[in-house]
């Protein structure tokens, strides 16, 4: 039997599109080529020293010193020749030694005798005379990682993650009889606080971003992470259909868990740099903040009958991350990754949130005109103005 003539063209075709694609990419690969041989640049040179940038991402305060972890951003692989602290010169050892190359870490240690409590000031200074400065506000010794500080940090992690969505949750058998004006609330509610805490991400993420090196872009990283989460997440919910009952509660807790971790590498970072401030009133402040999660992740749930153990994978999946991000934000941090943790919880909170409203207009028959009711109103303005009051209690 002969071979279709579709067929015969599309199997010539291949080799005749892999040839078209190959000549431009051999025409770049000779422009780069050219370009490094020739070096047609050197003639723009008028012996201005090379752009230098340098980032510091870590600051350890010990017995032995200051160690500092700075990452080079550079055009080209610069030096770090001296380093004063508070304007006097010291000397320091570098790990690895020799040139930074563009995007590279080293490790700076210097045997200076910080103060407790004292404000000092790190100089860093290339071969080709350009200073970069770091402050360390408050010279504190940085928490030691032993097991011990471990077991603290999961404390913290689950008294102000897992307990208060624990908490949040246990409010399911008293709203089960809700009508659908106060369903209506509740998911709206749900919408505000997710409002908020999509509002209050995206801003720690762009300050964080705002901390790295120059290389990683950090305003747009952020931007594109939380489209990328915020459009994956969608895609995957919306593969059976639109989410509802406990697939809806599980996209509320997986956002609300991105946010908490993001929240909790932070909240390790600063113990491991000695600047943790929390105090007994501000731990307290964090666990009613994170109260009206459990509620919202509960909204979706009250015409539905869980078991037990859906309820406690609800809640380790929204507040369980807060300690792994404890842990891991004091044994290895740096901002660009507490900047990426909590654009992707951004982009997870949206897709919620679109969910959420989604479910809204579909449980009230009213259309878009669901969104315009005075419960659902009332709903928006309860939860954002809850979450807004209580993490006054948690800004320092």
């Amino acid at each position: 039997m002969n071979e279709p003539v579709n067929s015969r063209r599309s199997n010539v075709a291949v080799p005749s599109r892999l040839f078209w694609l190959l000549i431009p990419a051999a025409v770049l690969a000779l422009a780069i080529v050219w370009l490094l041989q020739a070096n047609p640049l050197q003639s723009f040179n008028n012996g201005a020293p090379p752009v230098e940038n340098l980032t510091i991402e870590r600051t350890i305060l010990d017995h032995n010193g200051l160690q500092l972890l700075v990452r080079a951003g550079g055009s080209e692989p610069m030096t770090i020749a001296q380093v004063q602290v508070d304007d006097a010169y010291w000397e320091f050892e570098q790990t690895p030694q020799g040139t930074i190359a563009r995007g590279d870490t080293a490790w700076i240690s210097l045997p200076f005798p910080w103060v407790l409590g004292e404000t000092h000031r790190v100089n860093f200074v290339t071969n080709t005379g350009a200073t970069f400065e770091h402050e360390i506000a408050v010279a504190v010794p940085s928490s030691a990682v032993t097991s011990a500080s471990l077991w603290s940090q999961a404390i913290l992690g689950a008294f102000v993650g897992i307990l208060p969505v624990a908490i949040g949750l246990m409010c399911y058998p008293a709203l089960r009889g809700a009508g659908p004006g106060l369903m209506a609330f509740l998911l709206a509610m749900t919408v505000g606080l997710l409002a908020f805490l999509l509002v209050d991400t995206m801003v720690e993420a762009l300050e964080f971003a705002e901390r790295s090196a120059a290389m990683f872009q950090g305003s747009v990283m952020v931007m594109l992470v939380a489209v990328a989460s915020f459009l994956v997440l969608m895609s995957i919910g919306r593969r059976h259909g639109t989410p509802t009952g406990l697939a809806l509660a599980t996209y509320i807790a997986l956002g609300i868990g991105l946010h908490n971790f993001g929240e909790g590498l932070a909240i390790g970072a600063a113990f491991t740099a000695g600047a943790a401030g929390l105090g007994t009133f501000l731990v307290l402040g964090f666990t009613l903040h994170n109260i009206t999660e459990g509620i919202g992740i509960a909204a979706p749930l009250l015409k539905t009958t869980p078991k037990l153990e859906s309820f406690v994978g609800l809640t380790l999946l929204a507040g369980g991350p807060a300690v792994f991000g404890i842990w891991i934000g004091s044994l290895a941090y740096a901002p660009q990754w507490t900047a990426i943790a909590l654009a992707i919880g951004a982009g997870a909170i949206a897709q919620v949130i679109v969910e959420v409203s989604a479910l809204i207009v579909r449980s009230r028959n009213l259309g878009a005109a669901a969104l315009l009711t005075p419960s659902t109103f009332g709903g928006l303005a309860a939860g954002t103005a809850f979450m807004y009051v209580t993490a006054m209690l948690v800004k320092i």
